[in-house]
């Protein structure tokens, strides 16, 4: 579902580097967000996962994929 958002352009500004620096869309920073706010990702089991090598489901930063 469609969302609008209107920000100051000072967060705009930060968002617009944030999601260059992580390569990701600005769709995929705030979804990212909002599940860590509302309480639906834990940082902690997330850091915890990334430690263990199991695999999240949801990549930190985009990569390309590789042929199988």
């Amino acid at each position: 579902m469609p969302i609008s958002v209107r920000l100051d352009p000072a967060l705009e500004a930060r968002l617009d580097q944030e999601v260059r620096r992580l390569g990701v869309t600005k769709s995929e920073f705030v979804k990212d967000a909002l599940e860590r706010v509302l309480g639906l990702k834990s940082p902690a089991s997330l850091l915890q996962q990334v430690r263990s090598g199991t695999p999240t489901g949801v990549p930190a930063c985009r990569k390309t994929s590789q042929p199988k």
